[in-house]
């Protein structure tokens, strides 16, 4: 499947065998050697590279362009070592698990924002420019080589601020705000050098990257799935991942419709919204997806907090304030007006759903009545927001609806809370975690080094080819 783009017998120096920088390129990963320069120099000096490059060393341009620019056939390659792991007997296809992995790639945070914080650090720039310049022409004439060198200084200074603000300038001009992929379409934060990443909030910082997705199969932990997104948020990869595992099923001639042989899917609380319950629901899939509230409705976890603990939290300095309740408010769910105990009546903000489907009116107080309203100290949390004219005025919401019905999220409530529910859910974090912790931690793929999305999930399906190839290596049974 590679081999297309490597033949040139007719013209041209011999290039490299395919099989020799696959066989290099996985093996490195497989050492957590991701770097092509220092997979180049291993090639020079490590002895087992040497016998898997047949004693040659191929440059290291050539080893980051054979894995930037081979995404489809390293797919291609991808699906036949799951192929290969299904005829060794290494596939249940009985519980599919899904998560998701964040890791930072090849794109500066810094130089993410939104378009109205680009263009202000556009102008900034070009302020900062201009500041550099009107002092290298005030003093044009150096005298002495302290003065030459701080000139010089100021000359490459003034070049760099100018190539940056001309860099931010042409992103605005070519490229138009990015959305986001939850239910009100808002703008998230654009990257000048890696558009199609997102920044994303871990346990370790915020970082600049993609979240890795994979689908595990529950028996040998063998990944069936790997796709590579740029958004933190996970409920919006679920009905792409699902198809793709139909899809890749049916090509290889496993099954038809997968799901409809009685395959279980599992995924954390990222995943669950209601699109996605309804999903499942009309496509027959065996899913288990909780909210991010079932620990609470289970008895088990009741007395959680009083025998550990809570989780260790930052107290804050001022403390959560004791405030006019929403109840004092005069909310008229006919004329859609609130009016505040002051007599002030608050703006509609709108309606919106809530993650279980209740629609709640929003209001929020004009920001400058807040400001001179008397009764502000003992009606909002942080009385100064509204000395600022960026600030907000009080928030109150009602439910709009009391007597709701049944929704999808309830369908889904109901299936986890039983007590086969939590007995097939508690497998979840025992599939997918140790091969995130094998890839990460263990062979210590924990980042990209390439940019845009395609380049990215084929770099990511390599990582997990490494894991899958391991897996038939301990324990896939080849015929004789």
């Amino acid at each position: 499947m590679f081999h297309p783009r490597y033949r040139n017998d007719d013209t041209g120096r011999l290039a490299y065998d395919p099989a020799i920088l696959l066989k290099i390129i996985l093996f490195a990963y497989s050492k957590g050697i991701t770097s092509s320069r220092e997979i180049q120099w291993c090639c020079e000096t490590n002895i087992i590279f040497k016998a898997l490059s047949c004693d040659t060393v191929p440059h290291f341009t050539t080893l980051a362009k054979f894995v930037s620019q081979h995404a489809d056939e390293i797919e291609e390659l991808f699906e036949q070592i799951l192929l290969v792991c299904h005829e060794q007997g290494l596939l249940g296809n009985e519980l599919f698990a899904i998560d998701g992995c964040k890791m930072s790639s090849d794109a500066a945070k810094e130089w993410s924002g939104t378009f109205k914080e680009l263009s202000e650090k556009r102008a900034k720039l070009k302020r900062l420019s201009r500041h550099h310049l009107h002092e290298h022409h005030e003093r044009d004439e150096a005298e002495t080589e302290a003065e030459l060198d701080r000139d010089i200084r100021r000359a490459k200074t003034v070049l760099s601020l100018d190539e940056s603000m001309k860099k931010v300038d042409r992103f605005l001009k070519t490229n138009s705000p990015r959305l986001g992929q939850g239910k009100r379409l808002k703008e998230v934060k654009s990257n000048i050098t890696d558009n199609e990443s997102g920044k994303m909030t871990t346990s370790k910082g915020t970082i600049q990257g993609y979240n890795g997705v994979a689908t595990v199969d529950k028996k040998h932990q063998v990944i069936i799935d790997a796709q590579a997104f740029g958004e933190g948020q996970e409920h919006h990869t679920l009905k792409p991942v699902l198809e793709t595992v139909q899809r890749r099923y049916k090509k290889l001639g496993i099954a038809d419709n997968i799901y409809q042989t009685g395959a279980i899917v599992t995924a954390d609380t990222g995943f669950a919204n209601e699109a996605n319950m309804k999903y499942l629901h009309e496509h027959q899939i065996n899913g288990y997806i909780p909210d991010n509230r079932f620990r609470s409705r289970d008895p088990k976890f009741a007395e959680q907090k009083e025998k550990y603990g809570k989780r260790p939290q930052t107290p804050s300095k001022s403390g959560w304030r004791h405030v006019i309740p929403a109840s004092e408010f005069q909310f008229d769910p006919v004329t859609m007006t609130c009016i505040c105990p002051a007599g002030e009546s608050l703006r509609h903000e709108g309606t919106r759903t809530d993650q279980n489907g209740v629609p709640r009116a929003h209001f929020q107080g004009r920001l400058l009545q807040c400001r001179h309203c008397p009764q502000k100290h003992q009606c909002m949390q942080n009385p100064s927001s509204a000395d600022h004219r960026k600030g907000k005025g009080r928030q109150v919401s009602y439910t709009l609806e009391l007597r709701r019905g049944p929704t999808y999220t309830d369908w889904m409530k109901h299936r986890v809370d039983s007590q086969q529910g939590k007995a097939i859910y508690g497998h979840r974090m025992s599939v997918v975690e140790p091969v995130f912790g094998n890839i990460g931690s263990n062979k210590r793929l924990n980042r990209i080094s390439l940019r845009t999305k395609k380049k990215v999930q084929g770099q990511w399906q390599l990582y997990c080819l490494v894991h899958n190839i391991e897996k038939l290596a301990n324990y896939g049974q080849l015929a004789a």
